[in-house]
């Protein structure tokens, strides 16, 4: 027995012996392991740096893709074009996701404009301090009294308290079709609601009841320019169908008539005077003499103007619509009348909240839950939304639902969670406006700290996709970048924006904001550059 003990503590002192000794050169095997990692990383990382610095110096002779390029009256060359790059203002910052290093920097904590890509700190505010399943609610409501005969003695008020979609979009967002059923699909809906409760008529008035929002149309920083054009509809808690028209034109009959159109949803809000004529098949329009809608400002007259080829197919135009609250009241009140509502006052906005009495809620409308929202907004870059969305917060968080109120939330969510708030400067909630300002290292951040959040899923698959969907839908198509990029884009005149996260070949997550500024290039390509940095960091790393 003592034996057996004593041979047996033997082995195991060998056994010991053994694992000792091998150690050492397992640790060996694992740091040599590691220098090789670094030092082929550092060669991945040279060899990136050396494709960027090439593409911005205006070496790389593969871009533009297509040349001349019309730029203005005249087509301008590839080797002009080339030589343009350099002298614009870049601002570059690629980090790895998991360990934040950088690898690859540039102006990276200088300020540029970010045009859309503010809506990545509208839409991160609102999902961190309204939570992904918020969800906005409208109601018709009266004070008045209803009685045994269906008479509503009082107003119909419609309420609305900021809900982006009050419309026919189809919620998940369906890349394939926007849109689905009539323009005032809720609207309809909603007036269904009342008849249900039994209304026939109304003895007062149908009112429009946006005061869950400060009056502020237009925020500061926004041109004149961009009110008619549903990129720049104005902002109101009290939202159908993207505050915007669709006009379709089709070809007159013969050549000389007027064109054909039609307005959709039809408020009898508008008058529309048709100067548009119908030209022979075949018929090259000039630019000047396209299609288009003139509206002054304060003006209810429409316009449509310019030429149309017989052979034509159907071209939709959109007019944005410049009193959102009064254009839903009036078209609320014709929804209700087509069901049979007989109204006896007439369409108007209340103007200031009425605490008075407690209103009876007649119909209701529940929106689908914030994180629906916020993929509509980022994935097609809808302005209107994403100002809907700051206000949205100001509102439930301060009691107030005004553009300031939002940037003042926005300005302390930065600095409590050390976002590099000194380095954002932003005035609006969907970067429209002019003097927005952010840097590359302040958008980095805050991408990487969605990331990590329990949203952050949700937040990255908001992104549009390289080569499949949103903005980025035919960018980087039958490159590596393709499906492997999700990133917010941003365009105004002479600015250019890309931030967003890159899968790269080997399975390695990046996070990257690049920005454009002060370039005179065609938008087109100053899009080609930032794309081939993003078909560099996938094949790269």
């Amino acid at each position: 027995m003592r034996e057996a003990l004593h041979q047996r503590s033997r082995c195991v002192s060998l056994l010991l012996v053994c694992v000792l000794a091998a150690a050492p050169l397992s640790a060996g095997r694992a740091a040599e392991q590691s220098r090789r990692a670094e030092r082929e990383l550092r060669a991945r990382i040279e060899r990136f740096r050396a494709r960027v610095d090439s593409l911005l110096a205006g070496r790389d002779a593969s871009l533009p893709r297509a040349q001349p390029i019309p730029q203005g009256t005249e087509a301008v060359s590839a080797e002009v074009l080339r030589a343009r790059i350099p002298r614009g203002h870049w601002g570059l910052l690629v980090v790895d996701a998991g360990s934040g290093r950088v690898l690859y920097a540039r102006n990276a904590e200088s300020y540029f404009t970010p045009a859309s890509v503010t809506k990545l700190f509208t839409t991160a505010l609102a999902l961190a301090l309204l939570g992904p399943d918020y969800r906005f609610r409208t109601t018709v409501e009266t004070q008045g009294t209803l009685d045994a005969r269906g008479r509503l003695l009082g107003d119909l008020v419609l309420a609305g308290r900021g809900d982006p979609n009050l419309s026919n979009r189809k919620l998940p967002y369906d890349p394939q079709q926007e849109f689905e059923g009539p323009r005032e699909k809720v609207l309809e809906l909603l007036a269904e609601g009342v008849v249900a409760a039994g209304v026939r008529s109304i003895e007062g008035d149908v009112v429009a009841d946006a005061t869950w929002f400060a009056e502020e149309r237009y925020p500061p920083g926004w041109a004149i320019d961009d009110m008619p054009y549903r990129y720049g509809a104005a902002v109101s808690a009290l939202t159908v169908h993207d505050n915007a028209l669709e006009v379709e034109v089709r070809p007159g009959d013969q050549v000389g008539t007027p064109v054909w159109f039609r307005v959709e949803p039809w408020a009898g809000f508008y008058e529309f005077r048709n100067a548009a004529r119908t030209v022979p098949a075949g018929t090259e329009v000039a630019e000047r003499d396209a299609l288009r809608l003139r509206r002054e400002p304060g003006s209810r007259v429409v316009t449509l103007q310019g030429l149309l080829p017989q052979d034509s197919e159907v071209q939709t135009l959109w007019l944005a619509v410049e009193e959102p609250a009064a254009h839903a009241a009036a078209l609320f009140q014709r929804i209700l009348e087509r069901r049979g509502v007989r109204v006896y006052g007439r369409a108007r906005v209340r103007t200031e909240a009425d605490p008075a009495a407690p209103a009876t809620v007649l119909a209701e409308h529940v929106s689908a839950p914030l994180v629906e929202a916020v993929r509509v907004i980022n994935k097609i870059s809808q302005n209107l939304h994403a100002e809907l969305l700051l206000r949205a917060v100001a509102r439930e968080k301060t009691g107030t639902g005004s553009r300031e109120k939002g940037l003042e939330l926005l300005r302390e969510f930065l600095r409590v969670h050390d976002l590099r708030s000194d380095e954002v400067a932003i005035e609006d909630g969907s970067g429209l406006a002019r003097q927005n300002l952010l840097t590359p290292a302040a958008t980095v951040a805050l991408l990487r700290w969605a990331a990590a959040q329990s949203w952050g899923d949700a937040f990255r698959a908001a992104l549009p996709v390289a080569g499949y969907d949103g903005t980025l839908r035919e960018r980087m198509r039958q490159t590596p970048a393709a499906g492997h990029i999700a990133a917010k884009t941003g365009t105004l005149e002479n600015s250019n924006a890309l931030a967003g996260y890159a899968q790269t070949r080997s399975g390695r997550t990046l996070v990257f904001a690049l920005f454009a500024d002060q370039h005179h290039l065609p938008s087109r390509v100053a899009l080609e550059v930032l794309d081939a940095i993003c078909v560099a960091m996938v094949e790269e790393f």
